[in-house]
């Protein structure tokens, strides 16, 4: 942040001075923010556009940074890694280790150690690694973004649209893991890109399906059981409260495949 701290004070003091333009020193400084080497993306918390030239763009440029930089600094995605421990590895996170960005399937804790299998990215390779609960990383940041699902072919492919280009992409229907059983025409989902390629993607955490088979309630029974059994359109059996009817929409949470509550498409 010494990069921002310096902008935003050469700013407070030229902006208010009357030995320098105001556009010239703080167009300056903008570039001099842009080309610092820690920092890879640089955005605004406001939707001013940049002023143009002239008297009245001095005038707008003030007024635009007294409102955003002066009061809320620029905010600023570094590019580097972060460290973190593997005890703190979730299935999703890419990783560079040896030179080589994986991402964790699923971990299994010992009694001083965590087993995480990775993935390649580049060959798609498995292998297993052992990280100690001390041990560090370095995480790599990548990049979601929103597709919309259009449907899955018997080969197991996923077609995605990008809803601004209207682009398509396909993907292996075993990046939605288990989620992929929830996928529906039309679904907003995430994809997570590193480099181009897709490494994850997710389904919304809930989603509407409708009951195809459930067991009606049974009349006579002393004490009423709190839970029966359901299976969904999407054939994934979960247990729901025993006034829950065939033919009816419930909304499933599917981070762990629980009922929600009823609905009404």
């Amino acid at each position: 942040m010494g990069a921002l701290a310096h902008v935003r004070k050469r700013l407070s003091w030229s902006l208010f001075s009357d030995s320098t333009s105001p556009c010239t020193t703080l167009r300056t400084a903008l570039t001099s923010l842009f080309s610092c080497s820690s920092y890879a993306t640089v955005s605004r918390s406001s939707s001013d556009p940049l002023p143009s030239p002239g008297r009245d763009g001095c005038a707008a440029a003030i007024g635009i940074f007294q409102r955003t930089l002066l009061q809320s600094p620029w905010f600023a995605i570094p590019t580097r890694g972060v460290k973190t421990s593997g005890s703190s590895l979730r299935p999703g996170n890419v990783i560079e280790k040896k030179g080589c960005e994986s991402r964790p399937f699923s971990r299994r804790k010992g009694k001083a150690t965590i087993k995480v299998e990775l993935r390649d990215v580049d060959s798609g390779n498995k292998v297993s690694q052992r990280f100690g609960t001390e041990e560090t990383v370095e995480r790599v940041f990548v990049e979601a973004k929103p597709y919309i699902y259009m449907c899955t072919d018997r080969d197991g492919k996923v077609l995605l649209m990008d809803p601004d280009t209207l682009d398509q992409l396909e993907v292996n229907e075993e990046l939605f893991g288990k989620n992929a059983k929830y996928l529906q025409d039309d679904m907003k989902v995430r994809v997570e890109v590193y480099n181009g390629i897709p490494l994850s993607a997710s389904v919304p955490k809930h989603v509407t399906c409708i009951v195809k088979e459930a067991q009606p309630p049974v009349k006579g029974i002393g004490v009423t059981p709190r839970e029966k059994v359901a299976v969904l359109d999407n054939g994934l059996s979960i247990k729901v409260p025993p006034h829950v009817l065939a033919g009816e929409s419930v909304v499933i949470d599917t981070t762990d495949d629980s009922y929600v509550r009823r609905t009404k498409v």
